[in-house]
Order: structure tokens, then C-alpha cells, then sequence
């Protein structure tokens, strides 16, 4: 196996993505208490972060006429990995989470099964009809954290974070097919500023930010978590769901979004820090 070969088999998979993955579940696991069970908690990090993996690779399979307009740079336009290699690769990274995850325990292994074949009908069908497929990658994020919760037996703080993954992401997620219109229409794929126009997808995730950050405080005052998280979400995550909404509205154009996407990608690692030391 050539050295291109293993470099493009490694960017299918979204290596920074996959980061986030783990530290997502492993801060569902950590937030809720004293670790009273690591080794199914890494366990459920390693699971999660393959099938988060796996997802990556099969949606470069079925975007692969949108990426050709919109990323020709990524492995499979550039002809860096063939689509079949490619299906076969996140087929394997599906069946090897799901292993992984039966050591967990059997809500764990239910759990697993349940994503990868949620993420896989996901890049079929889901991502090309309106919201659904929005719905389902911040239902999947949001559930990184209640994995990680339920690791360690475990799960109320979990989802409280889980809720506010669910938010940013679906809110990101539109954003994200904003900037993809041309490619999506291309593709004959029905999102929502498609469907219902530019407009109406601003509203909606403005108002998803808009709720997000009021949510956020509420932690604070139920006394989940300390004072300096409320300082970081409020320094590092409203702040920027506010510039980001500004923004959105400001200028539309693909380059914009596509930034505005990227900022509220690293601003997931922000959100992270402040539950880990808030708790």
C-alpha cells in the first residue's frame, strides 16, 4: 500500500473530527462524576471515534458528485482512493467499532449499532431530503456525550451537554448547506435553503444559536457547573454565536459560510474546555 494511499485512506476519515469525537465522549463520561470505570469509558471513546470514522468515509462516498463541484481536492474527486476501497474501508470501521463496544456493555453495543447504521442510511438517503438530515448529525453528536455518560454509569450531566451539542450542530449543520447550494443542486439534493430559500434557513439557525445561548446560563444557575464555566461559554461560545449570526446575515456568500462553518468547528473545542473545567 502506496504512502498517497494510506494519506488519503487517513483524510477520508476527517482526522480532526475525529478528535472532537473522543473528547466528546470522553467529557460525557468525565462531567458526570468520579471515574469509576475508565477502561469502558476509553473503550466507548475508541468505538465512537471509529464509527465517527467510518461515517466520514461512506459520506465522501455519496457526496462524491457534490465534491467534485464543491472539494475536488478531497481523496475521492482527486482519485487519491477508489470508491469502492473507500466503501469497503468504512464498512470495516463500522463492524470494528460495534466489536469494540460489545466489551462496553449491551446498551453500549445497542448504541453503536444503532449510529453506524443511522449515519450510513444518513449519506444514503437522510442528508439529501430537508432537515433530516441536519436532524441527524446533531442527534449523533449530541449523543457522543451521552454515550460517554452511560460508560461510566452514568448519564444526567451527560445529556445536559448533549442538548447543547444537538443545538450548535444543527445550527452548524444548516449553515452548512447554505454555503453548499450550488454542489447540492447539482447533486439534485433537497435542503433546506433550497427548498424554502436562503431566508428561512437564516432564521432558523439564528434562532437555534439564539436559544442555544440563553440555555447555556442555566447550568450556572442550577449549580451543574462552576463559575468559570460560566466565563468560558460566555467569553468563548455565546460571543461567537452572536459574530457568527451577524455575520451569516451580513454576507452570504459561499466563502463566508464556509469560514463561519470552520469557526463554529474549532468554537466545539471552546465548549468543550468549559464543561471539562466547569465541572
Amino acid at each position: 500500500m502506496s504512502l498517497s494511499l494510506i494519506k488519503g485512506y487517513i483524510r477520508l476519515t476527517r482526522p480532526v473530527n475525529l478528535v472532537i469525537g473522543w473528547l466528546s465522549i470522553f467529557i460525557g463520561g468525565f462531567v458526570t462524576g468520579p471515574m469509576v470505570s475508565i477502561l469502558k469509558l476509553l473503550l466507548a471513546c475508541l468505538s465512537g471515534m471509529i464509527v465517527m470514522a467510518g461515517a466520514n468515509a461512506i459520506n465522501d462516498v455519496f457526496d462524491l458528485n457534490i465534491d467534485r463541484i464543491n472539494k475536488p481536492g478531497r481523496p475521492l474527486p482527486s482519485g487519491q482512493v477508489s470508491v469502492l476501497s473507500a466503501r469497503i474501508f468504512a464498512l470495516t470501521l463500522f463492524v470494528i467499532a460495534c466489536t469494540i463496544a460489545a466489551f462496553i456493555h449491551l446498551l453500549g453495543f445497542g448504541i453503536a449499532v444503532t449510529a453506524s447504521v443511522w449515519l450510513y442510511v444518513y449519506s444514503w438517503r437522510l442528508k439529501r431530503t430537508v432537515l433530516w438530515g441536519n436532524f441527524s448529525v446533531a442527534f449523533i453528536t449530541g449523543l457522543a456525550f451521552v454515550y460517554g455518560g452511560l460508560a461510566v454509569g452514568r448519564w444526567k450531566k451527560a445529556l445536559v451537554v448533549g442538548i447543547f451539542a444537538f443545538l450548535f450542530h444543527f445550527a452548524r449543520e444548516i449553515i452548512k448547506d447554505m454555503e453548499d447550494i450550488e454542489g447540492d443542486k447539482s447533486d439534485g439534493v433537497t435542503t433546506l435553503p433550497i427548498q424554502y430559500g436562503l431566508k428561512k434557513a437564516q432564521i432558523l439557525a439564528t434562532g437555534l444559536m439564539i436559544v442555544l445561548s440563553g440555555l447555556t446560563i442555566l447550568p450556572y444557575v442550577a449549580g451543574i457547573f462552576n463559575t468559570l464555566y460560566l466565563i468560558i461559554v460566555l467569553a468563548g461560545i455565546d460571543t461567537v454565536l452572536f459574530v457568527v449570526i451577524f455575520s451569516m446575515w451580513r454576507d452570504t456568500t459561499p466563502k463566508n459560510l464556509g469560514r463561519l462553518s470552520t469557526l463554529m468547528k474549532a468554537d466545539m473545542l471552546v465548549g468543550l474546555v468549559a464543561v471539562y473545567f466547569g465541572s
